[in-house]
């Protein structure tokens, strides 16, 4: 009986392997797929210059004091 089940274990440990092997081979042939019909473009964003305005750091500071009062009378 502890013969039939090992072997039974083994046989579907088998099967979930091959399944995935299987599935391993297919998203790589469908990644090679995509990557030749649609190829991908390397290109870096344009790095933006750390210049913010006087007022957009008002506004910062207007929302964190208005987040803080509401905190703390909360």
């Amino acid at each position: 009986m502890i013969l039939e089940a090992v072997k039974y274990m083994i046989l579907g440990m088998g099967v979930v392997y091959l399944f995935l092997m299987l599935m391993v081979w297919v998203l790589d042939w469908q990644h090679k797929l995509l990557l030749k019909y649609f190829p991908e473009s390397f290109e870096e964003p344009k790095a933006e210059k750390g210049v913010t305005s006087k007022r957009e750091k008002l506004k910062k500071v207007a929302a964190i004091t208005a987040a803080l009062h509401h905190m703390k009378n909360s």
